[in-house]
């Protein structure tokens, strides 16, 4: 199973002078399930300020990975209730990164689904701010009118 689908992300990133950014990006990428595991696979752009990057989430039982490669490569695991500490390399260079995952909630199938993540981050262990971002992934051509956002607001 591969599939051509859509995915909405939307993101926060509150950090600790009370600077509020926002993040909203609507791109084309690649949906599969190996081992037990779905996988979804975009590109970035200049919109993120990762242009040059490729991303992918891997989703199995309550994990979240992030793995980043190209311009900025990076490897974030978001598990609920867990710290896990990672890397971060870019062109300013590499830093140690720690996430602990406030809530993780997955709702995919096969047909796509939903990923919300609320997450903190360390960097080079100090606390640079409360994040979280939710993803929507449908099949290409397949327009399901509003979703219910049941992964979100977890009703």
């Amino acid at each position: 199973m591969t599939k051509n689908v859509i995915i909405s992300v939307r993101g926060t990133q509150a950090l600790d002078n009370n600077d509020l950014h926002r993040l909203e990006l609507v791109t084309e990428g690649k949906y599969y399930k190996k081992g037990g595991a779905y996988y979804v696979t975009y590109k970035e752009s200049e919109v993120t300020g990762m242009e040059g990057t490729t991303t992918t989430l891997k989703i199995i039982g309550g994990t979240v990975t992030l793995m980043r490669f190209g311009a900025v490569n990076s490897h974030f695991i978001f598990e609920r209730g867990q710290k896990h500490f990672s890397y971060y390399d870019t062109s300013f260079g590499t830093f140690t990164i720690g996430v602990f995952a406030n809530e993780v909630r997955i709702n995919v199938n096969d047909d796509g689904g939903e990923i919300w993540v609320d997450y903190e981050l360390e960097i080079d262990n100090n606390k640079s701010g409360v994040n979280d971002f939710y993803m929507f992934i449908r099949e290409a051509g397949h327009f399901h009118g509003e979703h219910d956002r049941k992964c979100e607001t977890g009703n």
